[in-house]
């Protein structure tokens, strides 16, 4: 069972006692939303974070039998590189959460490999732009710097990614801190979404995010939650 504790106007706070509980009650929430939004529209559209912290939340959810085959998934943001790398974060969706009665959902990817980073965020921004916005439900993560999809902090165009008013779909991101280019869904499209959730686990991760809503200095995890529509569900266990 969930404890509800660190609420605000910004955000609600979900805590867990084990990682696997966190990740069957967000299976769920998230299974609830697209089930509402296939009921009201015919089809749902989600987003998705990268890493390895939501493998288990992807085995959860891609076992609930919900109608899949009317569900676009995509992706919050991913690395340029072959979906075949193990940095791939559409790869990890592939493996993890397109499977068994999730296999039926329809993916589209974020990274082809064109010529230049740029030109697959213009390709994208097309072809995203076909889908049924706005989002129905998306899961973000954060990285102990504060950065969730890939608003790095040292961002070259950290003020273009986090533009509210931005009517791109897909942005590129240079940042040191980064390892390769990537690819994300600007702000604007994330937080128009009908529901948001934030996946993180671990006492470091759980102390970054206390900091940012404290502080005065805004990493980029509190320009989301500053931005959204609607508070944003934080989902935590140790």
């Amino acid at each position: 069972m969930a404890r509800e504790q660190l609420n605000s106007a910004a955000y609600n706070w979900h805590a867990f006692a084990g990682r696997q509980d966190l990740a069957a009650a967000l299976a769920g929430h998230v299974a609830g939303r697209l089930t509402n939004a296939i009921a009201e529209r015919g089809t749902g559209l989600l987003a998705v974070s990268g890493g390895t912290t939501p493998a288990r939340f992807f085995a959860s959810l891609s076992n609930i039998p919900i109608a899949w085959n009317k569900v676009t998934v995509t992706l919050v943001d991913e690395r340029c590189v072959p979906a075949s790398s193990p940095r791939s974060n559409a790869g990890l969706v592939a493996a993890n959460l397109l499977q068994n009665a999730a296999a039926a959902a329809r993916f589209v990817p974020l990274y082809e490999e064109v010529a230049s980073v740029g030109d697959t965020s213009e390709s994208d921004s097309r072809m995203l732009r076909s889908l049924p916005w706005p989002l129905d439900v998306v899961v973000l993560g954060m990285g102990t710097d504060g950065h969730t999809a890939s608003f790095f902090p040292d961002a070259d165009n950290l003020e273009k990614l986090l533009d509210p008013s931005s009517e791109r779909v897909v942005l590129p991101v240079h940042a040191a801190s980064a390892d390769e280019p990537r690819l994300t869904l600007s702000l604007a499209r994330i937080v128009e979404a009908g529901f948001i959730a934030l996946h993180i686990e671990g006492e470091d991760k759980r102390k970054t995010f206390e900091s940012a809503m404290a502080s005065a200095t805004q990493k980029p995890i509190r320009a989301v939650l500053d931005a959204a529509e609607r508070p944003v569900e934080v989902f935590w266990a140790p």
